[in-house]
């Protein structure tokens, strides 16, 4: 078995699919990167057990077919020090040992029997398919991840939860204390179905999506899902479990509305936050006519810090009292200009939302406030 290939399409097809590989295994043959020979294709598959990932590259001057596993991290540490160059593998199909030779020298090293790697999941025969334009997936990914938990007593919780109806596709990520609901109209897909896509496989598709163009083939089983694009195959086991119903939690009657610069908004909160107590992080906001006081204070250091940004509010003076990095992150992960936040009073849940809409998207976003002192 014998090919040649682009040392540089061979580094960045394989940067992608290394990705899944956890840095320690139960199986040993999962630290590896399986290669499949299929006439001038080459298929790199990599996995974790749950996960899997397979990618595609042209290679030439092929002799033979057949499969070797070979060990991720050496041969990235090797590739990511060639300039572009061909490189001709070599693989004795005996005992898999594999030689790799540059314009310079010749690299070897044992490889594994590739019929030993984990298959790849088939399609289930009941599954339901989709096509999900690319940048949007990509888009509502960005927006509900950081909002993931990592909670091993709700498991439901450290994954995105897909909710997908004939006319829509929304989705939505929750960690109890702060939430984010991304709804887009432009997707019909014509069917019902939800599931749970894991944090994981969830922030490959963010990494690969970003350059990718065209419809994403979204295959739900009872199990799996499948995500096809391009060159790339992606399938992992949904999270098992009912998700929380999201739509109980959003306030309906959040009357008093302030309208903020963002990036005014967000400056002012990293500011005010490095004054903020190391345990809580927690931000003071009072909220009076057109204006919003910002403070802080450390009371065991004796440092405090206050600001005041000019905001549209007309609502009942009040304040709440919000964790500094949850705020920002949210505001941050929103793209319009200025920002809306909606509040009922200090106890109770605040929304927060793009002043301008966003073409077809509908982002939503739930901070549970913190209880002030005062």
């Amino acid at each position: 078995m014998k090919f040649t290939i682009s040392s540089s399409k061979l580094f960045s097809q394989l940067q992608a699919v290394s990705r899944v590989i956890n840095n320690k295994n139960a199986l040993p043959i999962l630290d590896d990167v399986l290669f499949d020979l299929v006439g001038n294709e080459l298929l790199m598959t990599a996995s974790d057990g749950e996960t899997t990932i397979r990618t595609s590259v042209a290679v030439e001057s092929v002799e033979g077919t057949g499969k070797v596993a070979s060990a991720a991290k050496l041969l990235l540490e090797t590739l990511k020090e060639f300039s572009e160059q061909p490189l001709t593998f070599t693989i004795d199909e005996n005992n898999f040992a594999v030689s790799m030779a540059s314009q310079n020298g010749t690299y070897s090293f044992v490889g594994v029997n590739g019929n030993e790697y984990p298959e790849m999941p088939a399609e289930e025969a009941e599954a339901r398919q989709l096509a999900v334009p690319a940048g949007v997936l990509q888009s509502a990914i960005e927006k509900t991840i950081f909002c993931t938990a990592d909670d091993d007593l709700r498991p439901v919780m450290n994954g995105i939860y897909f909710d997908i109806v004939e006319d829509k596709v929304t989705m939505v990520a929750t960690d109890a204390h702060r939430l984010v609901r991304y709804t887009n109209a432009s997707v019909k897909p014509g069917l019902v179905a939800n599931f749970i896509l894991p944090k994981k496989p969830a922030g490959l598709l963010k990494n690969l999506l970003a350059k990718e163009e065209g419809d994403v083939k979204v295959t739900i089983g009872a199990k799996n899902a499948r995500f096809e694009f391009g060159n790339t195959i992606i399938v992992c086991r949904q999270i098992e479990g009912r998700f929380p119903n999201y739509n109980a939690v959003i306030p309906q009657s959040n009357q008093n509305v302030v309208t903020a610069d963002r990036q005014t908004l967000i400056n002012a909160c990293k500011r005010v936050a490095v004054f903020a107590n190391n345990g809580t992080a927690q931000l003071r906001l009072a909220l009076s006519e057109n204006q919003i006081k910002i403070s802080a204070q450390d009371i065991d250091f004796s440092t405090s810090a206050e600001e005041t940004i000019a905001c549209d509010y007309n609502g009942t003076p009040m304040a709440i009292g919000f964790k500094a990095p949850f705020l920002i992150d949210l505001l941050s992960s929103i793209a319009s200009a200025d920002v809306q936040l909606k509040l009922a009073d200090p106890a109770r849940a605040g929304l927060i939302l793009p002043a301008e809409a966003e073409g077809d998207e509908d982002v939503l976003m739930l901070l549970m406030p913190m209880l002030l002192n005062d």
